[in-house]
């Protein structure tokens, strides 16, 4: 068992132990590093968010499963204005950082090391995580910038994102059946190869963006880790509710289960520093979200292991 978990957790330590390397010895600055973001964000996950809504499957369960992430959130950033006051003075993102998840550029990645690179499980979890993360969140965020988001800027936001464009496309193609007419023939299969050379680096290329980004204030220390805890709590106890909800109804999956906590384990999404001027609150976002990448690693070592079980 040793040898799978490290199978599965050394290739996230090492690569982003290289993303580190590459900002400390200037492999990557900043200009090459927004490049790759954008080879990322603009073209692999795309591709990787089509594929695992294209072979996924469709039924009301996932209906089911994304009110109950959708909703799970909402409650979670509900309650992270009720304890923003424990990390004063640093309150005005701090919610912010309580909600969310990271999916697409780390949950993604570190699903498909238990999944053995399938990903449709997590898709079902994520969608509901996306559509709130572009709506809820997103307002919400502005809000605390001091900006207000209209519903038309929303809309914008979600048809211009090339995520979301892969998304919809993935869940269009998907649920209209296109995929089972054509899995296990010639050209099922030339589309599944070439689906699978692009988003064969992805993982590996995210993980070191992951690493590039880390940041570290030692003075900030004591709201970053009273913010990591809190949302612990809170994930966890979110997570043992819509656990216990989805499986009363559907029968136990432990694929589905597995996604559910890789979600639940993730950082808060990173982008809170691209979508607003955080000011003075800068070191602590950037810190918060660093801290709880090397948290959700922990997660994920002890996630592995239970996928072993």
């Amino acid at each position: 068992m040793v040898s799978k978990v490290l199978s599965m957790v050394l290739p996230v330590l090492v690569m982003i132990l290289l993303g580190r390397y590459c900002a400390s010895s200037g492999i990557l600055n900043d200009d090459r590093h927004a490049g790759l973001k954008g080879i990322i964000g603009d073209i692999l996950l795309p591709v990787v968010l089509f594929n695992a809504f294209f072979t996924a499957e469709y039924s009301a369960s996932l209906v089911l499963v994304f009110g109950l992430v959708f909703a799970g959130f909402c409650v979670a950033l509900g309650l992270a204005f009720l304890l923003k006051r424990f990390v004063s003075p640093y309150g005005r993102f701090m919610p912010l950082l309580m909600s969310g998840a990271e999916g697409g550029m780390l949950g993604y990645a570190l699903f498909s090391l238990i999944s053995g690179g399938v990903t449709s499980h997590y898709a079902m979890v994520d969608i509901g995580q996306t559509v709130f993360a572009y709506t809820v969140y997103l307002a919400t965020l502005k809000a605390a910038e001091g900006q207000s988001l209209k519903p038309a800027q929303i809309v914008k936001n979600m048809v211009t994102n090339r995520a979301c464009i892969g998304m919809t496309l993935g869940i269009v193609l998907g649920a209209t059946g296109c995929y089972k007419a054509i899995a296990g023939t010639d050209f099922g299969n030339v589309i599944t190869s070439l689906i699978s050379f692009i988003t064969a680096p992805t993982s590996a290329l995210i993980l070191i963006v992951v690493g590039y980004e880390l940041r570290f204030s030692k003075k900030l220390m004591k709201p970053v880790f009273t913010t990591i805890a809190m949302r612990l709590v809170v994930m966890a106890g979110i997570m043992a509710a819509v656990s216990a909800v989805l499986f009363a109804i559907i029968p136990y999956d432990k694929m589905l289960f597995l996604a559910l906590l890789v979600q639940y384990s993730l950082p808060a999404p990173f982008i809170i520093p691209l979508f607003a001027d955080l000011g003075d609150d800068s070191e602590y976002v950037s810190t918060t979200l660093s801290m709880g990448t090397l948290v959700t690693v922990v997660l994920f070592a002890a996630i592995a292991v239970f996928s072993l079980a």
